[in-house]
């Protein structure tokens, strides 16, 4: 553990300006605030926060952030008090104490809404000092580093887990590429103990066999750049064992398979040389095709700039080269950190507007209706390869692998998403499901009538995009379940021959401990209130026989026009009812009203549901109606089926082959109408082609 005078002494050795007094008092105030704490490993609690400022030192960090560092734990485990820490050590430590404090321990059901919690709140502290990130990884590193102390299984996987799929990822996206590393190899050790023993027994033989092989290359790559006049730097390693366990897995290859184990780093003075340095490499070594990658002049989102290519060193040997210049390799290796370590800070910018990711998660942040939602979409914006693409202005924007248009739409503003129609790549219109290419130009189609797909979400990658879709479904979906209860309260209080007053209303929501009308019309539509339940709360201490009620239960029946999946109304997969079917609704606890035709099989089962009567709307939009046809075994029959449908004007969602034998084919085809006469129209003209034996419509 580092004492007192060396901490302060490293912190100078880099900042002659740093506050000397503000270190001490922080050290002494940690230590005393601390006392006999002790670690699993048995250590002295102290030594924990004295070593994550350690690590910080390392990284050049300015005195307040070291400060945080050795004040991090305080307020969190001892009897120290943020107020305390803000009048002793100012209001920019107390900020930052308080942004890496977990404030108070989170009692929730699973371990997910427990690091979705976690995370919401480092997000939101991350986004009024980015500073409170590096004092977190650095705290994170050093936990990782002890793991092996905690001695049950169960929390050091949590852990581990958690580290793996959070602050890892956010390592990497602060360009803090060693804290990234590391804190993946220490979690991959602990998730995948014999995967880790494997590669490194394999990796000692590697070594045994080859003796000095890193050596020889780098020696050899270094005689060549001299021998064409670029002097550089050349160092190289074998790779890490959770890179090389994720590129197999990645591959589907074994150990024995991969060939690129090894990473050579060359560093030159400038740009030019990077350039000159690849083309002499590239001659003297064949480029694998497909592993270039030019950083430099399309740096990553955290500002990463390097080159990258892959070589076929001989017949069998693939090694990766990445080539940069020093003042790049600085800021590769501290991202974040150096623009702290060369007293830069953020330029008194906010920190989104260096780091455009930040933004991304909190919209997620401000858009998650869940805390598994919330990880699930972090995630999302946190991992995948990237792909570099433009707008037709020549900006560039970078997406995951396999994002579509809708993900470069709101990737540009969330706004363009929500109204997307259509995209041009290249000048060409595609699917909205089209996965982007690197070098695509896209060209969004906006119309201001247009809402989110929620089939959307079936292809979208990005955690923005994601967020976004969910978000305009459940506000819709909100609209009509408020909608729907409005109309289902009327008929209630329809039933009652005494008037309700504003009070009686009033009353009835403090009795079912609900905040607003709104959220009673949510709760009648989702069944969470019963009839009898709101009937209650509004005649409250009168019993059920004395009720002034009415006997008939619902005067008219209630229009719908709701044919949106999931929301105030879902049309039944087993009957797929359309405009002109006679309906009933089926009401559930919990969920919106389920749309069934009245000769349904499946309302057999529903005896005891609560059935709701229901008629179209004037205005239904199409639904989908599923035909079952058996057509003979003969050329063109199918191009009849699908030519007679395109003459009716009918679009086809869906054609499935059921049945094929030497004489006839069974399809079943989901088809778009407007109404039930357009359906019996559809089926008369099918029935009258000739290749076509039989059309029915099915309800089953």
């Amino acid at each position: 553990m580092l004492r007192q005078y060396e901490l302060v002494e490293r912190v100078k050795s880099y900042d002659p300006d740093a506050d000397e007094e503000l270190l001490n008092r922080a050290y002494v105030f940690s230590m005393k605030a601390h006392g006999a704490q002790l670690r699993a490993s048995g250590d002295p609690y102290f030594s924990h926060p004295i070593e994550v400022a350690g690590i910080l030192t390392d990284l050049h960090l300015d005195d307040e952030t070291i400060a945080t560092a050795i004040l991090h734990d305080t307020v969190e485990d001892t009897v120290a008090t943020q107020e305390q820490i803000e009048k002793l050590f100012g209001p920019s430590v107390g900020r930052l104490v308080d942004g890496v404090t977990k404030l108070s321990r989170i009692e929730a059901q699973t371990d997910s809404e427990r690091a979705a919690e976690n995370f919401r709140k480092f997000l939101l502290a991350m986004s009024d000092d980015i500073r409170v990130l590096l004092v977190k990884l650095a705290d994170r590193l050093h936990n990782m580093r002890t793991l092996h102390h905690i001695s049950k299984p169960d929390k050091r996987r949590r852990i581990a887990r958690e580290t793996m799929e959070i602050y890892a990822p956010l390592a990497e996206r602060i360009g803090m590429y060693e804290f990234m590393n590391e804190l993946q190899e220490l979690s991959f050790k602990e998730l995948e103990p014999e995967g880790f023993a494997a590669i490194q027994e394999r990796l000692q033989t590697l070594r045994a066999g080859g003796g000095d092989l890193v050596a020889r290359i780098t020696s050899g790559i270094k005689l060549i750049l001299a021998q064409n006049g670029i002097e550089a730097d050349v160092t190289g390693r074998e790779k890490r064992p959770f890179s090389i366990w994720r590129k197999m897995e990645e591959r589907h290859i074994a150990f024995e398979k991969l060939s690129d184990v090894m990473a050579f780093r060359v560093i030159v003075a400038d740009v030019g040389d990077c350039y000159r340095a690849l083309g002499v490499l590239h001659q003297r070594w064949p480029m694998v095709p497909g592993r270039f990658k030019d950083f430099i002049s399309t740096p990553k989102r955290n500002g990463y700039r390097s080159l990258h290519t892959t070589l076929i060193h001989n017949a069998n040997m693939r090694i990766e080269v990445q080539i940069r210049t020093g003042s790049m390799h600085r800021e590769n290796e501290l991202g974040l950190a150096a623009h702290w370590a060369y007293k830069q800070g953020l330029d008194g910018k906010e920190p989104e507007a260096h780091y455009p990711w930040l933004q991304d998660l909190l919209e997620i942040l401000e858009n998650a209706a869940s805390p598994e939602e919330l990880l699930e979409h972090a995630k999302l914006a946190m991992y995948q390869d990237t792909v570099f693409c433009f707008t037709p202005k020549g900006e560039l924007i970078q997406l995951p692998k396999g994002s579509t248009p809708v993900d470069f739409a709101y990737a540009l503003h969330t706004g363009l998403g929500d109204t997307t129609v259509g995209a041009k790549i290249n000048g060409r219109v595609v699917p909205l499901r089209t996965q982007l290419a690197n070098g695509d130009q896209v060209e969004i189609l906006r119309s201001k009538a247009q809402e989110p797909d929620p089939a959307w979400e079936t292809f979208v990658v990005t955690g923005k995009a994601r967020s976004a879709i969910r978000r305009s479904i459940r506000h819709k979906e909100r609209d009509e379940l408020i909608g729907l209860g409005l109309k289902l309260y009327d008929e209630i209080a329809a039933r009652v021959t005494t008037p309700l007053s504003e009070s009686a209303v009033d009353g009835a929501l403090k009795r079912l401990k609900l905040t607003t009308r709104e959220a009673l019309f949510i709760a009648l539509a989702k069944q969470t209130v019963s009839d009898e339940a709101l009937l209650d709360a509004l005649l409250p201490g009168v019993k059920e026989g004395k009720r002034p009620v009415r006997a008939e239960r619902q005067k008219s029946a209630i229009s719908i026009k709701g044919l949106t999946p999931g929301v105030a109304f879902q049309l039944a997969d087993c009957c797929h009812p359309i405009p002109g079917d006679r309906i009933v609704g089926v009401r559930r606890p919990g969920t919106g009203i389920e749309v069934h035709t009245i000769d349904c099989a499946m309302l057999e089962r529903e005896a005891e549901s609560e059935w709701v009567d229901l008629a179209w709307s004037a205005d239904s939009d199409a639904a989908v109606a599923r035909l079952q046809a058996v057509l003979r075994n003969e050329p063109g029959s199918l191009a009849v089926l699908t030519g007679t449908l395109a003459q009716a004007g009918v679009n086809i969602v869906n054609l499935h082959m059921k049945h094929r034998d030497r004489e006839f084919h069974t399809f079943t085809v989901d088809v778009e109408v407007d109404h039930l006469s357009q359906l019996t129209s559809v089926i008369a003209s099918l029935r009258a082609a000739q290749p076509i034996v039989s059309v029915d419509r099915v309800k089953a």
